[in-house]
């Protein structure tokens, strides 16, 4: 996918898994997107993912993310 494409650049990781769990979303000029996302066996990231209003045409971007997260972490805005 195109933001697991963006999280492996910036982060410099491969992930062999990349399985949403949950998420939540905010609603902006578009929707901000929070996301729980399984990247190994007990490695999770919390990814911050906005997704533009659809006139203009453009793809999900990853704005943020957190790294070292476990399955139980809470997801939260951030």
């Amino acid at each position: 996918s195109q933001v697991k494409l963006q999280f492996e650049s910036r982060s410099n990781v491969n992930c062999f898994v990349f399985t949403a769990i949950v998420y939540k979303t905010q609603v902006v000029a578009g929707t901000m997107y929070f996301i729980k996302v399984q990247v190994s066996e007990a490695d999770y990231v919390h990814l911050k993912v906005y997704q533009s209003l659809p006139y203009e045409n453009q793809g999900p971007s990853l704005e943020s993310f957190q790294t070292g997260k476990t399955r139980d972490d809470p997801l939260t805005y951030f």
